[in-house]
């Protein structure tokens, strides 16, 4: 039955769509480039962010990236992908809201 509520109201996702994706559950020996490579195959991407970066001097156990794509509709394409092993660790992807993306991190560099 179709309430008319939109998807994501219950995720705490408004109606604007959005074409940012956090990526979580990263392997700590994942580079920029994979990433890209990765994505890249389900839409054009405008911007892309790994933290720790691929020069961080300090060993991490894990990664994060945030993915901007050109097209929104990437963004349910990329949500696929969860679960799916990548090096040695299944990918967590969701969408992560416009007015939020990337705000903590750039404190970071």
């Amino acid at each position: 039955m179709n309430t008319g509520a939109g998807f994501g109201l219950g995720l705490g996702f408004g109606l604007t769509p959005t074409s940012v994706i956090q990526v979580t559950n990263l392997s700590s020996a994942v580079t920029s480039e994979q990433m890209r490579t990765l994505f890249s195959f389900l839409g054009e991407i405008e911007e892309l962010r790994l933290y720790p970066p691929d020069n961080a001097p300090l060993a991490f156990s894990s990664k994060v990236c945030y993915v901007k794509f050109r097209d929104p509709s990437s963004v349910g394409v990329a949500q696929h992908l969860t679960n799916t092993v990548f090096i040695d660790r299944a990918l967590i992807v969701v969408p992560c809201a416009e007015g939020c993306r990337f705000s903590w991190v750039d404190d970071c560099n």
